[in-house]
């Protein structure tokens, strides 16, 4: 199993040319192959750059997509991408009324194609560390719509749609694996806000139990993940929402503890501390001894530059719960789930990840 005690989330802010080239793309200015030649050099600049910081799980930043979900959801055959969701009123950052579209499935789930391959492919010829791919979990399809959200043409078992959506996810898992992946991450969002009592109440308003939906997701994430190979890392990655420095959901990871730590098997989890809205290190008492917890306590919020004597303080208040020697360090989340980036400059985003590593050093003194 891969170890890396300094971790991080997935996405980065993109370079000036590829955000502004990937507008000309949108607008016809370019071809897709302009567009992804562009892309080549940027991720190949701030692979340099990550690498560079002492990072030993490298990721291409996710520089290829708006968004760090839709653009690998919306290549399942089955899905279509609907309507959207506001943000949390107590965000610290105005959304310009931006609402996140949401997913709807309208047709049998399929994987049709590799989504992730090419892409991991090109990362794989540029990296000397542990090439790394981050991607949306499967309960990303089904959370925010629930039943009402899912054709009941295609779908009107509930078990079959789970099968379908767990058979497709392992396709695209085995292409990566094949090419050469040995450390994946899913990122989730549901679990998260299943930790949100107002989450929680919408889910019910939508007929959904939100006592059982962990287990269900734990039992759909298990489907994808159980028979991967021993040295296939996975680790699921927790998140209450992150665009342009605001969130979306508030909550201690309580609720969903017990089955989050034990019931789902993943290597890695990485989770969201960066500040009150998570809750305290309490949940941790959950995590069996095998498993590593990463934890988000440097934020990709905020671009105020924590303090490496504050970070150690919440490392050692963690282990009081689970042993310190289970412990890692990341920023709570990406610095650019969506296209848009959060609000801070390059220059703070690799200040935050060279505190992230020399943290880590100085804690366990290894990256």
């Amino acid at each position: 199993m891969q170890n890396f005690r300094a971790d991080h989330v997935g996405s980065l802010l993109r370079t000036t040319a590829v955000k502004e080239n990937r507008n000309k793309w949108k607008s016809g200015q370019i071809t897709a192959e302009e567009l992804r030649s562009i892309e080549d050099a940027g991720i190949t600049e701030t692979v340099k750059r990550l690498e560079a910081t002492g990072l030993k799980a490298i990721t291409d930043g996710e520089f290829r997509r708006d968004y760090f979900h839709l653009d690998f959801l919306k290549e399942l055959a089955g899905v279509t991408i609907t309507g959207g969701i506001e943000a949390n009123p107590n965000a610290k950052v105005a959304v310009d009324g931006f609402t996140p579209p949401v997913l709807s499935v309208t047709g049998k789930l399929k994987h049709v194609k590799d989504i992730q391959t090419a892409d991991f492919n090109f990362l794989q010829t540029i990296v000397s560390q542990t090439p790394k791919v981050s991607i949306p979990s499967p309960t990303m399809i089904h959370f925010r719509g629930g039943r009402k959200s899912i054709d009941i043409n295609s779908y009107p078992d509930m078990d079959e749609f789970f099968a379908d959506l767990a058979a497709a996810y392992k396709e695209e898992i085995s292409s990566l694996y094949k090419a050469g992946l040995r450390y994946l991450q899913l990122d989730d969002t549901n679990l998260a806000y299943l930790c949100d009592p107002k989450m929680r109440a919408a889910s019910q308003e939508r007929g959904e139990d939100p006592n059982e939906l962990p287990r269900t997701y734990a039992a759909l994430i298990n489907a994808v993940i159980d028979d991967r190979p021993a040295d296939l890392t996975v680790g699921i990655h927790l998140c209450r929402g992150n665009y342009r420095s605001t969130w979306f959901a508030e909550g201690g990871y309580e609720p969903v503890a017990e089955i989050l730590f034990n019931d789902i098997n993943v290597d890695r989890y990485l989770l969201e501390y960066d500040d009150e809205r998570s809750g305290d290190f309490a949940p941790l008492r959950f995590v069996p001894k095998n498993k590593k917890v990463v934890l988000g306590i440097v934020s990709s919020k905020k671009k105020e530059l924590e303090q490496m004597d504050d970070l150690c303080k919440r490392i050692d208040e963690a282990a009081q719960y689970t042993p310190i020697e289970n412990l890692c360090i990341s920023p709570q989340c990406g610095f650019s789930s969506t296209h848009h980036g959060n609000d801070m400059t390059h220059d703070d985003q690799w200040r935050k990840l060279d505190l992230v590593v020399n943290t880590a050093l100085k804690v366990w003194g290894e990256a």
